[in-house]
C-alpha cells in the first residue's frame, strides 16, 4: 500500500488498542495489541508519518533509531538482587530500566500525556546481541524486568533486504506476533504532501515532469545510488533557504541530496530553466495582473515543459497566497473563539484576568506539545500568533482602564485590526487567482495546460481550501467545461457500446 493509507491504517490501529469499553478497560487486551511492522524502502516517509499521527490524535510520541543502541542502553544493565524463596535466600539478576522505556516515562511524567507511540525505526538493522531482546519486546512488551506501560503502542519500522546489506530477517514466531504493513513509494500520494508542506515549486514541477526521478535506487560500482522523497523533501528547505539568503545552489550542492548522479545532473539544469522563466515570465506581475501582452505570446508559442514549469510557478505562488488566506482565518476563528469566553466570563472577572488565563493555557500547549511530539508545523505556528495577539489584547485591556466595557471595546478595536488582515489575504489570494486565469486564457485558451492547471488548483490543499470556502468563477467556469467534455466523452463511450 502507500504511505498515504499505511498512515490511516496506523492511526485506525491506534484508536482500536486505546478504545476503551464501558468499564474502563481496553476493547482490544493490551497482550492482544500486537506492534506494528512497517516494511518499506528508505526515505518514503515512515518516520515523518508516525509525527503526523502523534499530531493528529494527539498522543504522545517516543523515537528511536535502534542502530545507535547497544543491548545496555535498550536492555538496561544487570544487577544482582536477593530474595527469599521457601525460607531460602537467592541472588537473582535483575536489570535496570532501559534507556527506551525510561524515554516513555519520562515523557509522561513532563507532559500528563499517558497514551502515545513508541516508534523503533530500523528495527531489522539491529546488532546481534540486541536482536534476542529486541525479538522478545515485540512479542511480550518487556526489556528485562520492565514492562512498556499500558496505553502505549508499538510501531516498528525496517527496511527490504535489497535496501541495507545488515538487514536480519524475522522468523515465523516473531512475524506471527505483530501486525505487517508493506509500504512503496507513491509520487502522487507525496505530491499532495508535498503542496500542503508547500514544499519548492522547482522540486514539485520537476518531478511532475520526471515522475519515475522521484524514487530511484540503482547499484553502482561505488554501492548503492539513490533518490528518495526524503531527498526530494530536505533539498527543498534547503532551497527555500538559499534562494531567501542569497546563495548559489549547483549540482554538487543537489548531489548532496540526490545521490544518484544523473538525476542530480537533470535537476541541476531544470532548476537554471526554472530560474530563467521566474525572470522571464516575472510570475509576480502575472499574479497581480500587470503583465505584459508578450509574455502571453512567449507561452503560447513554448514547448509543452515550459509551459508546465511555467504552470508549476503560477501554481506555487498561488499556493503561498491561498496558505496567508489560510492561515489568517484559522488564526481568526480561533482568537475568536476567545474573546467569546472572554465575554462570557465578563461578570465574575476583568477582562485582562481571562485574557492572561487564556494566554497561559495556549503557552502550556504549545510546550506540552513540543515535548510530546503532537504539534504540527502549522498548529505550532498558530498557537504562537494567538498567543502574541492575545498578550496584545491584554495590554490594550490594561491600558483601556478597570471598566470592564471600556476594557472589552478596547480588545474588539484590536481584533478588528486581525480580521482586516484576514480580509486583505482573501482578497489578495482571490485576485491573484482571477488575474492567472485571465492571463492563462488570454495565452493558451481551452487547452489541455489550462485543463492541468485546473486540476492541479484542486489537488493543492491550499487552493483548493479557498476555493471551496471562498469561491473562483473562472475555475468554477473551466470546471463546468472539462466536466461536460467528460459527461460528452461518457454519453460517447456509452453510445459506443450499444452499437457492438
Amino acid at each position: 500500500m502507500n504511505i498515504k493509507r499505511a498512515k490511516q491504517e496506523i492511526t485506525n490501529t491506534l484508536r482500536a488498542y486505546l478504545a476503551r469499553d464501558e468499564f474502563g478497560e481496553y476493547r482490544i487486551p493490551p497482550i492482544r495489541q500486537r506492534p506494528v511492522l512497517l516494511m518499506g524502502p528508505p526515505g518514503i516517509g515512515k518516520t515523518q508519518i508516525m509525527e503526523q499521527i502523534a499530531a493528529e490524535t494527539g498522543v504522545g510520541l517516543v523515537a528511536y533509531t535502534l542502530t545507535h543502541h547497544t543491548r545496555q542502553s535498550a536492555l538496561g544493565l544487570p544487577y544482582i538482587d536477593h530474595h527469599t524463596y521457601d525460607g531460602q535466600e537467592y541472588a537473582v539478576t535483575s536489570y535496570t530500566m532501559s534507556e527506551i522505556l525510561a524515554s516513555v516515562h519520562q515523557l509522561m511524567e513532563r507532559t500528563g500525556v499517558r497514551e502515545g507511540i513508541l516508534f523503533l525505526d530500523e528495527i531489522n538493522c539491529i546488532s546481534e546481541t540486541l536482536t534476542p531482546m529486541m525479538l522478545q519486546f515485540l512479542q511480550c512488551k518487556t526489556f528485562g524486568n520492565q514492562r512498556l506501560p499500558d496505553g502505549w503502542v508499538i510501531v516498528a519500522a525496517g527496511n527490504p533486504p535489497e535496501y541495507n546489506k545488515s538487514v536480519r530477517e524475522f522468523d515465523v514466531v516473531t512475524l506471527d506476533r505483530v501486525k505487517r504493513i508493506d509500504v512503496q513509494e507513491d509520487f502522487g500520494v507525496w505530491k499532495e504532501y508535498a503542496y500542503q508542506r508547500g514544499l519548492h515549486g522547482a522540486v514539485i514541477t520537476y518531478l511532475d515532469i520526471r515522475k519515475d526521478h522521484f524514487y530511484r535506487v540503482e547499484p553502482s560500482a561505488d554501492g548503492l545510488q539513490f533518490a528518495t522523497a526524503r531527498g526530494w523533501e530536505d533539498l527543498s528547505a534547503l532551497l527555500t533557504t538559499y534562494e531567501a539568503l542569497d546563495l548559489p545552489v549547483d549540482r554538487e550542492v543537489i548531489g548532496q541530496y540526490i545521490q544518484l548522479p544523473r538525476i542530480a545532473k537533470e535537476f541541476a539544469n531544470y532548476l537554471e530553466l526554472y530560474r530563467k522563466y521566474q525572470r522571464v515570465y516575472r510570475v509576480d506581475e502575472i499574479v497581480q495582473g500587470q503583465w505584459e501582452a508578450v509574455r502571453a505570446s512567449e507561452l503560447a508559442a513554448a514547448p509543452f515543459d515550459e509551459k508546465l514549469s511555467v504552470l508549476g510557478l503560477l501554481l506555487s505562488r498561488l499556493s503561498e497566497l491561498a496558505r496567508l488566506a489560510w492561515r489568517d482565518d484559522r488564526l481568526t476563528d480561533a482568537v475568536y473563539a476567545d474573546l467569546t469566553r472572554v465575554k462570557g466570563a465578563m461578570t465574575t472577572a476583568p477582562v485582562a484576568t481571562t485574557l492572561a488565563t487564556i494566554e497561559q493555557e495556549r503557552m502550556q500547549a504549545l510546550a506540552t506539545g513540543r515535548t510530546a511530539g503532537t504539534l504540527d508545523a502549522e498548529t505550532r505556528h498558530q498557537l504562537q500568533q494567538e498567543i502574541a495577539l492575545l498578550e496584545q489584547y491584554r495590554t490594550a485591556a490594561q491600558t483601556a482602564g478597570d471598566a470592564q466595557e471600556t476594557a472589552f471595546e478596547a480588545v474588539k478595536g484590536a481584533f478588528a485590526q486581525q480580521t482586516d488582515r484576514r480580509a486583505q489575504a482573501v482578497t489578495a489570494a482571490g485576485q491573484a487567482l482571477d488575474h492567472t486565469f485571465a492571463f492563462l486564457e488570454q495565452a493558451l485558451g481551452d487547452s489541455q495546460e489550462m485543463v492541468l492547471f485546473a486540476t492541479e488548483l484542486t489537488a493543492n490543499f491550499y487552493t483548493a481550501w479557498y476555493i471551496q470556502t471562498c469561491g473562483c468563477e473562472a475555475y468554477f467556469r473551466h470546471n463546468q467545461a472539462l466536466l461536460f467534455d467528460d459527461m460528452r466523452q461518457k454519453i460517447l463511450d456509452d453510445i459506443q457500446t450499444l452499437r457492438q
